[in-house]
């Protein structure tokens, strides 16, 4: 079984800053991308940013230059730095990994419970 934890949502002003982390945890072989998604009400899940297990990371347009994605493989944990936060960046954010339990196992998509970010004007 493998549960992906998300913390440090909450309530910020517009031009705040706040950190998200994402830890995988249970039986898991390896991680291959890691990455974060936002949904607003009645709206498809849309891609914020993600990272290789290279390393390597995109970014959607609209968080270019304010965010910042980056990974800790010993604690298999993703994290999420926010920085220049409008409200329009106000949503529930859901981290994602593509995880193998075993050497012969196939990768499989994990998602976590999501946390709320609130940004105020």
């Amino acid at each position: 079984q493998v549960q992906l934890v998300e913390s440090g949502g909450g309530l910020v002003q517009a031009g705040g800053s706040l950190r998200l982390s994402c830890a995988a945890s249970g039986s898991i072989f390896s991680i291959n991308g890691m990455g974060w998604y936002r949904q607003d009400p009645g709206k498809q899940r849309e891609l914020v940013a993600s990272i290789g297990s290279d390393g390597s990371t995109h970014y959607a347009d609209s968080v270019k230059g304010r965010f910042t994605i980056s990974r800790d493989n010993a604690k298999n944990t993703v994290y999420l730095q926010m920085n220049s936060l409008k409200p329009e960046d106000t949503v529930v954010y859901y981290c994602n990994a593509l995880i193998r339990t075993t050497r012969w196992d196939m990768t499989h998509t994990y998602w976590g419970q999501g946390t709320q970010v609130t940004v105020s004007s």
